[in-house]
């Protein structure tokens, strides 16, 4: 019976293996998907032994190839390996002037975290491995001191996305001195010394810097192996958290997991009611208007170091007010030069963004 059993099961493999190279030969697939999977191509009407609908897929414009002019005008990244880094230098002491006029503002002081941005320095490369699969446990701490790769791409992503508010406006010798300033808050060091003040970051020494999680990515995505590295990392399900085998057919059910470390007792009891306390209107308490411009549009309207005219600034609010009413509302509603449309908070009506717009005015003349 064991026998038989294997024999059964080996001529169903056998049988399953062939119908898939067949499928795959008859209608040209081709095993190229990143998980192992297979593409097919679409003809005729047709993908595999099904037809589609092909009034809805003329309707989609592919574009074109791009020519090598156009290709030459997107190609200006900076790779790991240094290439495309722009000639220019800064020093330490310079990227810290830059750094509290145009970056603490969100980033924190020495880079040390603010509300809703990102913390810039500090952490370690051990905590990356932290899982808080109990109570209390520490979360990885990923800063550009203990996370980042390679410091040619921290300059292009400072290059190409900050400062938040206008981005790509860094001179060269200023995204190096910013560069070296945050480099120095991580304690990084250069030929085996610490970044001094007076320490200069240029394009010929920039590469002999090795940050610590340099080799802390997977796959390799680099070089002409690229592709196939990820496709083999895929493959393999365990490495982003796969259990099993894919199933189609008769998959079972599974069994109810219950939380360990459950919580049981709370209090107050979940049916407690916790409602805000009730405004009092009158003096001294702040309009609806003024609420919203706190947590809609004080990040950049609260000082200059945005970009942004300030609240309370008469010069700046009176340049703006000479355009009229309708067009600041128009700028406000639909953004402006490097202001997001409603400043990035789009559940904002029409008329709360007029409302602010009108409280900012009256609070700077």
């Amino acid at each position: 019976m064991f026998k038989l059993s294997n024999k059964l099961i080996s001529a169903s493999l056998a049988l399953a293996l062939s119908s898939t190279l067949a499928v795959a030969g008859v209608y040209g697939g081709k095993k190229d998907a990143l998980d192992g999977g297979m593409t097919y191509p679409r003809a005729n009407g047709v993908e595999t032994a099904y037809r589609y609908n092909t009034q809805a897929m003329d309707k989609l414009n592919y574009g074109r190839v791009p020519t090598a002019n156009e290709l030459k005008a997107w190609d200006t990244d900076i790779m790991p390996d240094g290439t495309g880094l722009p000639d220019g230098q800064g020093s330490v002491e310079e990227g810290d002037e830059l750094y509290e006029t145009q970056c603490a503002s969100c980033h924190g002081e020495f880079g040390s975290g603010g509300k809703g941005y990102p913390t810039l320095s500090g952490g370690s490369i051990d905590s990356l491995k932290n899982q808080r699969t109990c109570p209390g446990m520490d979360a990885p701490k990923r800063t550009i001191g203990s996370y980042w790769p390679q410091v040619s791409t921290l300059l292009w992503y400072i290059r190409d996305a900050m400062p938040y508010a206008h981005p790509k406006s860094f001179t060269n010798n200023e995204l190096y001195a910013v560069t070296a300033y945050l480099l120095a808050q991580n304690e990084i060091l250069i030929d085996g010394k610490e970044m001094e003040d007076e320490f200069v970051l240029n394009k010929e020494n920039i590469m002999k810097i090795k940050l610590p999680n340099r080799d802390g990515f997977f796959p390799k995505i680099d070089g002409p192996d690229g592709i196939e590295n990820v496709r083999k990392f895929f493959q393999d399900r365990k490495n982003y958290g796969a259990v099993g085998t894919r199933c189609m057919t008769n998959c079972g059910k599974e069994a109810v997991k219950r939380i360990g470390m459950e919580i049981t007792n709370v209090v107050p009891a979940y049916s407690t009611v916790r409602d805000l306390p009730k405004e009092v209107e009158g003096a001294g308490s702040k309009s609806k208007a003024e609420k919203d411009y706190d947590t809609s549009c004080s990040l950049c309207h609260k000082t200059d170091t945005m970009g942004a005219p300030p609240v309370g600034d008469k010069d700046a609010w009176a340049t703006v007010i000479e355009q009229g009413l309708d067009t600041v509302n128009n700028h406000a509603i639909n953004g402006f030069a490097g202001m997001p449309a409603k400043g990035g908070n789009m559940d904002l009506t029409d008329e709360q963004v007029k409302d602010i717009v009108k409280f900012m005015i009256e609070s700077s003349k």
